[in-house]
């Protein structure tokens, strides 16, 4: 699948370990019962979102709930149809940090914008979970700060931006720098990164 990606986008070629690396850190927050947080402004907003959409359901494999899922559930609530069950599909927990608009606007106008996303994070951060901060200059300061929360929680951080990376490139346990500098650019190589490392998460957690 790796190789794939490189085939398609060899300006990636560069940046291979950590691609790879990126992906085995997320496999190993899945496999540990922690969970995926992401922040970042405007595209890579969107991203997050983009992301939560291809986790949190369906992406290339159907993933249908297991006979023993649908046994256990059936068992807590008789009254639940079967069409309902045949339809529901298994999930990877991810959260996009951006989403809570309440919250984020109320602690950007009470408190400090600054810290917008690392405020959601020390309620909804766990040991075990790991931060996707994405910031195409890696120097945003709300994802930045973020960052450096979630490292004193003890949460993983995965920085997603291009160029050298910026400030986020120190703070990040792993760094995918993208090779391009010009922000649309740096976006339409995220895209592809990230849609490998779902893909292959995938792979890895569901057989259908």
């Amino acid at each position: 699948m790796l190789k794939e990606l490189l085939q398609r986008y060899p300006e990636l070629k560069v940046i291979e370990s950590e691609i790879y690396s990126a992906k085995e850190a997320v496999i190993e927050c899945y496999k540990n019962g922690g969970k995926l947080l992401m922040c970042g402004n405007g595209g890579s907003c969107a991203d997050c979102e983009h992301i939560v959409g291809e986790l949190m359901k369906g992406f290339l494999k159907k993933r249908p709930l297991s006979e023993a899922k649908k046994a256990e559930m059936k068992a807590n609530n008789p009254c639940l149809e079967e069409d309902i069950l045949n339809k529901l599909q298994q999930a990877l927990p991810a959260i996009s940090l951006p989403s809570m608009t309440a919250l984020n606007s109320a602690f950007c106008n009470d408190v400090d914008p600054v810290l917008v996303y690392a405020q959601p994070l020390m309620s909804l951060g766990g040991k075990n979970d790991l931060l996707i901060a994405i910031s195409t200059s890696g120097n945003s300061a709300n994802v930045c700060a973020a960052a450096k929360v979630a490292k004193a929680l003890g949460i993983k951080v995965i920085g997603l931006t291009g160029g050298s990376g910026g400030k986020l490139k120190n703070t990040a346990d792993i760094c995918v720098c993208v090779p391009q500098t010009e922000t649309f650019k740096i976006q339409e190589l995220h895209l592809p990164v990230y849609h490998y490392i779902c893909a292959a998460v995938e792979e890895e957690f569901f057989e259908n």
